[in-house]
């Protein structure tokens, strides 16, 4: 076997069970710590030692770097420890990449949040750094994989929780595109039905149309809760519009029915809603009135014959109730919440 085949193979070896630990080796023992001067030791400047090698000197820093911080780690000894051309026993290969960056943009104040990010999640500094330095390759990425949108989906989401600037900036292109606009008109309608139906389900009350709270009946809770069961095993990405509309049609259809089902919540439901009608009609009569006004700049016809009509017709409720209270029971007041 030729020796330099043998040679190769072994420095193939060297590099597959150490990987960049070996240049970090090389580096470490070769170029001079900052603050020690070329009288004191036989080691070079990282710039002598990149013209040397045919490389930039911010490359052979990011390896002197790299082993620094595993230094302090205690994973290597420091470079005073060292000396040209002396072997030490290397960490695993997969180690160096806890503490080598190949891009100089992680040491700034971005690149470090980015590299903690990455940290956080379990993936490589540089994996994140190279996305964080391509916008247009990631915008590409987006455009074209549902996966790949999906996920900045979720990342942006996560962002926006904390970052108010971003909440706003998000809101106004919504409000800013129509198809989002009415994207999220159509989401926010169905989580009120889902909300409407969840909140029978679990309190176990219901309110009628006239604005009566009552206690559900059981058939009609258990109804909700079967509704209820079905929208929350709905994948996160089906939609829920059709399942919320059917479950919201149905709860209010039987809650009309629970109503009229029972003469005497018939009888409050429809005196709770004279009632309802009646205050809104008052609020709106008591603003038609001239104190900053003339009448006779804006006197119409036409005005004095809708208010006579109105007249006419308050005249024919008082007399149905008049005639009415004779054969009814004691009047009450203003129909309450049923308890």
């Amino acid at each position: 076997m030729s020796d330099l085949v043998a040679r190769d193979a072994r420095e193939f070896g060297v590099y597959a069970r150490t990987g960049g630990w070996a240049f970090g080796l090389l580096v470490a023992r070769s170029v001079r710590p900052g603050g020690q001067s070329a009288d004191e030791t036989p080691k070079v400047s990282a710039k002598e030692f990149a013209g040397l090698a045919g490389c930039s000197p911010e490359r052979v820093l990011r390896f002197y770097k790299a082993w620094d911080r595993a230094a302090d780690d205690g994973l290597v000894p420091h470079f005073e420890e060292l000396a040209p051309g002396q072997e030490v026993e290397l960490p695993d290969a997969e180690v160096w990449l806890t503490y080598y960056v190949s891009r100089s943009s992680a040491t700034s104040e971005r690149g470090t949040a980015i590299a903690e990010a990455a940290a956080a999640e379990g993936i490589r500094p540089t994996k994140a750094l190279e996305v964080a330095e391509n916008p247009t390759a990631l915008r590409a990425a987006i455009l074209a994989d549902p996966s790949t949108a999906r996920a900045a989906r979720a990342a942006l989401l996560d962002r926006v929780r904390e970052d108010p600037e971003l909440q706003h900036e998000l809101a106004r292109d919504v409000v800013r595109t129509d198809d989002l606009k009415k994207a999220v008109a159509s989401e926010s309608r169905s989580a009120d039905r889902i909300g409407y139906v969840r909140q029978i389900a679990e309190s176990g009350r219901i309110r009628t149309p006239a604005g009566q709270t009552l206690d559900a009946p059981a058939e009609l809770r258990q109804e909700a809760e079967r509704h209820l069961s079905l929208l929350d095993e709905l994948d996160d990405g089906e939609d829920s519009g059709e399942w919320a509309n059917d479950a919201y049609d149905t709860m209010k259809n039987l809650v009309v029915e629970t109503v009229e089902a029972d003469p005497g919540l018939r009888v409050q439901e429809r005196r709770t809603k004279f009632y309802s009608s009646l205050q809104r009609a008052t609020r709106v009569f008591e603003e038609l009135t001239f104190d900053d006004v003339d009448p006779q700049e804006f006197y119409e016809d036409d005005m004095v014959q809708q208010l006579e009509e109105l007249q006419q017709a308050i005249g024919s409720c008082i007399t149905a109730l008049r005639g009415a209270r004779g054969a009814a029971p004691e009047a009450g007041g203003p129909a309450q919440s049923v308890v």
